[in-house]
């Protein structure tokens, strides 16, 4: 990214720019920590100028005194390599305390085993710092607009409050977003029980990486490193959710991987 070299405070309350666009009213609340002085502080003022309220750090201790002294934020913005407490740590700090603002992290490291790293600690992004800005400031602006509400396959459409449906050993509660399988209740977050109802609505047919992703974030929304780095997200919320079933019934073989394209759910027993 290349950023201006005017460089906002740490730690203070930023407004928007005199004339600047406001995506929002009030305006999105955004935390930055990173320890890179000049990128922090670039980044930092380019936020400022698109009306976003910023707070910077340059440390991870500083940032979660914030929030447990009571600050809050929209989003979090974390550099994954950092001097004394990486940003993964810092993540996992603020899940334990309870923090669930969405986190983004902002690094230089492209490899999917830290994206996966990400992924399972709880944060909703993993961005490339070379990426152009414009691409991150449509990732927040799609964070914060909260959850788009995909379409949903014509079998799962229009379904009555406390509907569920049954596919083999596969219960699925639409009134409360949560799955079962064989009578055991899987511990899926939302994402992958929407993940998981669409593929069961399409049973038998392949459903493609570029769907599973926009179901979860919004049609063309791209994520990872790369043209195609979405690819590499859905693979990992595939495992998470293969590991979640095979928890509770090691046999679980349903998920099917369809090389080079997607994944279809095979009917069982």
């Amino acid at each position: 990214m290349t950023y201006p070299t005017n460089q906002p405070s740490d730690a203070t309350t930023s407004s928007p720019a005199s004339g600047a666009p406001v995506p929002s009213l009030p305006p999105v609340r955004i935390v930055l920590v990173d320890d890179d002085d000049s990128f922090r502080e670039s980044l930092g003022l380019n936020l400022v100028d698109e009306g976003f309220d910023v707070q910077t750090f340059a440390a991870g201790e500083p940032s979660l005194d914030y929030f447990e002294q009571g600050g809050g934020a929209d989003v979090i913005l974390l550099d994954w390599r950092m001097p004394g407490m990486n940003g993964l740590e810092v993540l996992r700090r603020l899940r334990r305390a309870g923090t669930t603002t969405p986190v983004i992290f902002l690094t230089a490291l492209s490899d999917d085993i830290y994206e996966e790293a990400a992924l399972a600690g709880g944060a909703v992004d993993f961005i490339d710092k070379s990426r152009r800005l414009s691409i991150l400031l449509k990732r927040l602006h799609l964070i914060t607009e909260g959850m788009r509400p995909a379409p949903e396959p014509a079998s799962f459409a229009k379904r009555p409050p406390g509907d569920v449906t049954t596919l083999g050993r596969l219960e699925l509660r639409f009134d409360i977003s949560r799955a079962s399988w064989g009578s055991q209740t899987l511990d899926l977050t939302l994402t992958e029980f929407k993940i998981v109802a669409l593929l069961a609505a399409r049973v038998g047919e392949d459903v493609g990486y570029r769907e599973i992703y926009d179901l979860v974030h919004g049609k063309d929304f791209v994520a990872g490193y790369g043209a195609e780095g979405y690819r590499a997200n859905v693979r990992t919320f595939i495992k998470r959710i293969r590991k979640k079933f095979r928890d509770v019934d090691p046999d679980f073989d349903q998920i099917h991987n369809y090389a080079g394209f997607g994944y279809r759910w095979i009917a069982g027993s």
